[in-house]
């Protein structure tokens, strides 16, 4: 079965955040949410749903056929086997982080975060009323990031109750590996931290790499950690608003769940838990063809910024579809803006994703490959009229 990815869907008019947030001259590659058509088998079931005509209440708890889906991908994928107990249902892993923060400190308690990081898990202390343990990865020369573990342990104090890891980590791209995360998880367990792992991006991976589960590396583990999925990146559904919880200690998930205190629904809503059903069950093929053209468009992308976008450089993401452009050595005090206004591409602003990310830039290439290249002709145009 072939998909095409280079197809042109028009999403001006469809109320997109991505692409109305700037003016209609503006080529729009910021916010992590793909401009390819989700696989046909979610499309179709969709439909089906829609035409049945009564949308109401999802039932509590998750469906026989989700949990059975859902834990056996986890097992063929990682080599996790997930109890169906375990799962809890979400609207989307930023009501989680929040929920999973509330679960694990109380106002005041320090909460870890590796930065440069997304904004919305930057948000979470302060949702909370927590303290910000914000340690810096190390980026190499050759722009790889690496884990401070040195600095990771310094952050933690005695006031500090969990920490947060974003893998495959947003912005930088960097997928840890299984030695990464076991040292991680030795420190958390030395401090007796708790583990909110992000891991929505987990589908999205190289080949020469692979996701390992924070909560899969032992029993230890797991009983400390609660692990945040989601088609909603891997299949471009996001604003569908659903995702799965994985909690695999009773007493933790049933914390987790009453920290919801009806702030955040109870469940999914009923479009998202079939999406979410018909890409886990049925978006297989759709999802290998996905890899490889996100692959292909990810080395076209460092290519042309290593040829062509001089003083800007990239190292080539293990995960996700988002490249972490540094560009400072072209001498752009602030590039969001330059680019923005000179090259009528809309970025996103390192600056947002903490003190690390100044002078950098955050690009999503999950689009037509034409599209990717119209935004890349024109931020080379813009360096060249300098």
């Amino acid at each position: 079965m072939s998909f095409d990815f280079d197809r042109i869907v028009e999403r001006r008019g469809t109320d997109s955040n991505k692409w109305h947030k700037y003016g209609p001259d503006v080529l729009p590659l910021w916010v992590a949410d793909m401009d390819f058509a989700s696989p046909p088998a979610v499309v179709d079931a969709l439909r089906a749903r829609v035409e049945h005509g009564v949308y109401g209440y999802l039932r509590e708890g998750v469906p026989a056929e989700l949990v059975g889906v859902f834990t056996d991908r986890c097992r063929k994928r990682y080599g996790w086997d997930v109890p169906g107990d375990a799962l809890v249902l979400m609207p989307g892993v930023n009501p989680a982080n929040n929920v999973a923060a509330r679960t694990f400190c109380a106002a005041g308690d320090g909460l870890v975060i590796l930065t440069p990081a997304y904004p919305p898990l930057l948000r979470v202390p302060g949702n909370v009323g927590l303290d910000a343990r914000l340690p810096a990865l190390a980026r190499r020369a050759d722009g790889r990031y690496e884990i401070d573990f040195d600095a990771f342990e310094r952050a933690i104090t005695p006031a500090t109750k969990a920490f947060l890891l974003c893998n495959p980590h947003n912005p930088v791209g960097r997928v840890y590996t299984r030695g990464e995360l076991e040292r991680l998880a030795e420190i958390c367990l030395r401090h007796r931290l708790s583990i909110i792992a992000d891991e929505i991006h987990c589908d999205l991976v190289y080949p020469g790499h692979d996701h390992v589960p924070m909560a899969s590396l032992s029993p230890e583990v797991a009983a400390r950690t609660i692990t945040l999925m989601a088609p909603s990146k891997t299949f471009n559904q996001a604003g569908l608003k659903a995702s799965l919880s994985i909690v695999t200690d009773p007493a933790l998930r049933e914390r987790f769940i009453a920290a919801r205190v009806d702030m955040v629904q109870a469940t999914a809503n009923v479009m998202g838990y079939t999406a979410m059903l018909a890409a886990y069950r049925d978006g297989g093929p759709w999802h290998e063809a996905l890899l490889r053209y996100l692959e292909a468009n990810r080395d076209h992308l460092a290519g042309y910024v290593a040829r062509a976008l001089p003083g800007i450089t990239m190292a080539k993401p293990e995960g996700t579809y988002l490249a972490w452009l540094d560009c400072r050595p072209a001498g752009i005090a602030d590039p969001f803006t330059f680019f923005l206004e000179r090259a009528k591409v809309a970025l996103n602003d390192g600056k947002l994703f903490g003190a690390p990310g100044d002078g950098f830039v955050r690009l999503n290439f999950g689009t037509p490959r034409a599209l990717l290249t119209e935004g890349l002709d024109r931020m080379r145009r813009a360096l060249s009229a300098r």
